[in-house]
């Protein structure tokens, strides 16, 4: 049987947490909160890494006309079937035919056309013969002329209408991540207007006293917003549009005013822990609903989730690195469901041998960064939820579930890489 979700305590103010949820209760109550936002049409100029709202299925033949995949001549197989260097096959030349345009004639027997690449093969020919194999006889009295001196197949570097994609066929199924290469499909079967899961809208609040702007060089003791630009960053790699509140002093009202704002998605950084000043879980709490405050984890066990107006809110502690764990456990999931893409973590995942031993405790998860050594992944510390620098320095993080005491060294683990 799974484990409940415990309610979260009233206050925990200079308290402390008396329980905790576990990671697997709070992401239970998560996904019964996660939908799929509404769709919107957009020009597939603008398409690009959106997440297809429905199927695609092509109303054309790709391409529509039978084509020139070489630049030579268009002209009738037959009639050179019997070709060879003794005896070379001599066809009169028609006139000429480029892409976009359609020859004004038919290709009779002896005849042949020149021909572009892309150009719409002329009716009556059923190959095309590559410039290259063909020798340019002296213009007579009925006109230019080519020799040839080898047969060629029907069907020979033509290019076949529908062979690309046929009417009726299914070009791109929902829920797919386009690429560049999926508008020019889009393109190619007349989609003006791609439907496209629309983007979760996403609110920045970053609290503070201690907070300069991002970028403002450190001051006393006052620190610049680390949190922010990182939060933007991940919101827009998992397809969100982050929208930043500023720096919002740790004052009750400012901070509820902030709560309030239009969006999907409220991200508080800040403000969520057991400190005199921490007012977001009270305020989240008052005005709408607290339903996760506290996880057994480590880093990020100050984290809180609920919802304010049927919007979702993460309360994301303040330190750097806790920030980052708890976005990564559990707002970045919201905001790629939201947008249409999948929950699974967006990082390359694989297994490695630890060089060093990883310390947890059983019914704690812990998200470790490791790096790679010469004998293998080197934890760069569990601990130190401030030291943002860790997360630079490490190649990826691996996690320590809840029902394990640790990993020793030589254990095979799943590594999870930050590039």
């Amino acid at each position: 049987m799974s484990d409940p979700l415990p309610p979260p305590d009233s206050d925990v103010r200079m308290r402390g947490f008396s329980r905790r949820a576990s990671v697997a209760a709070a992401l239970r109550w998560l996904d019964t909160q996660l939908f799929t936002l509404d769709s919107e049409a957009v020009s597939p100029a603008a398409a690009g890494g959106r997440v297809l709202a429905r199927d695609m299925v092509s109303g054309y033949d790709v391409p529509g006309f039978e084509r020139a995949m070489m630049d030579g001549f268009a002209l009738r197989a037959d009639d050179i079937a019997h070709a060879s260097h003794t005896s070379p096959a001599v066809l009169r030349v028609l006139g000429d035919v480029y892409p976009g345009r359609e020859f004004a004639g038919e290709v009779t027997a002896g005849g042949c056309v020149r021909i572009m690449t892309g150009a719409p093969l002329p009716p009556g020919a059923d190959a095309v013969v590559p410039v290259e194999r063909v020798a340019i006889g002296d213009a007579g009295a009925d006109g230019p002329t080519i020799r040839l001196d080898e047969p060629i197949a029907r069907g020979k570097h033509v290019g076949r209408r529908g062979e690309d994609l046929q009417r009726g066929s299914l070009v791109l199924e929902a829920g797919r991540r386009l690429r560049p290469q999926d508008l020019g499909v889009l393109s190619s079967i007349g989609i003006e207007h791609v439907p496209v899961v629309e983007r979760p809208r996403v609110r920045l609040v970053v609290t503070g006293n201690e907070l300069l702007p991002a970028g403002a060089p450190p001051t006393g003791v006052r620190i610049a917003d680390a949190n922010g630009p990182m939060l933007a960053a991940l919101v827009a790699r998992d397809g969100g549009l982050a929208v930043s509140s500023g720096i919002v002093p740790d004052d009750p009202e400012a901070i509820a005013e902030a709560l309030r704002a239009d969006a999907d998605v409220i991200l508080v950084s800040g403000g969520s822990s057991v400190g005199g000043e921490d007012h977001a879980p009270l305020l989240l709490a008052r005005d709408g609903e607290l339903a996760v405050h506290g996880v057994a984890m480590r880093p990020a066990s100050p984290t809180g989730m609920g919802t304010l107006d049927g919007r979702l809110v993460f309360l994301l502690p303040g330190n750097p690195v806790s920030c980052l764990c708890a976005y990564d456990f559990f707002a970045g999931r919201a905001i790629r469901v939201l947008g249409g893409r999948p929950a699974d973590w967006p990082y390359r995942r694989g297994q490695e041998t630890l060089a060093q031993p990883i310390a947890s405790m059983v019914g704690r998860v812990d998200y470790a960064r490791v790096r790679v050594g010469s004998n293998g992944l080197e934890p760069l510390g569990v601990a130190g939820a401030s030291l943002l620098s860790t997360t630079t320095r490490a190649a990826g993080f691996v996690v320590v579930p809840e029902e394990c005491p640790g990993y020793q060294a030589g254990d095979t683990v799943d590594v999870w890489w930050y590039d």
